[in-house]
């Protein structure tokens, strides 16, 4: 098990950037790198609370799919999606926003499992840590551009 932290000051409302961190369209825009997109359940629009996605990507030369649930959310303080499908033994991601005199900080606790047992605990420490932590954080900076760009709206899709 690894957990991964990050945070990030944003200049703009709390409720901006919980709606930006739960758009599956600025999902989409944010893991371009990867050629992230859905495949099943929502495919645009705002996650809520019970609902599923599932994912397509390619990571390491191998295309996979992943699907998230949200299973805990509190507008606009923090959610969690947990993965019920995928290759990973375990993922819990909690998103939390915490208001700042001139904007909001976006913290993220990325918690994970590999398969494989022992070896999975190889790779997490090896190589899949370093690899999940540049994801969350090139996906927080394209999150901090948009809501600092942001007219004040999330399109509900």
């Amino acid at each position: 098990m690894s957990i991964i932290r990050t945070s990030i000051d944003i200049y703009a409302p709390p409720e901006i950037c919980f709606d930006l961190a739960r758009s599956v369209d600025a999902h989409v825009e944010s893991t371009r790198g990867s050629g992230e997109r859905v495949v099943a359940g929502r495919m645009s629009g705002l996650l809520e609370l019970g609902e599923s996605v599932t994912w397509r990507a390619r990571h390491f030369g191998v295309t996979q799919e992943l699907t998230s649930r949200i299973t805990a959310f509190d507008r606009p303080r923090h959610f969690r999606d947990e993965m019920v499908k995928g290759a990973f033994a375990r993922i819990v991601h909690d998103h939390h926003f915490e208001p700042l005199p001139d904007g909001t900080r976006m913290i993220d606790t990325f918690d994970f499992s590999a398969p494989f047992g022992p070896l999975g605990a190889i790779a997490e420490r090896l190589v899949l840590t370093r690899y999940l932590r540049r994801l969350l954080d090139g996906r927080n900076r394209v999150l901090k551009r948009m809501a600092e760009g942001s007219s004040g709206s999330v399109q509900a899709g």
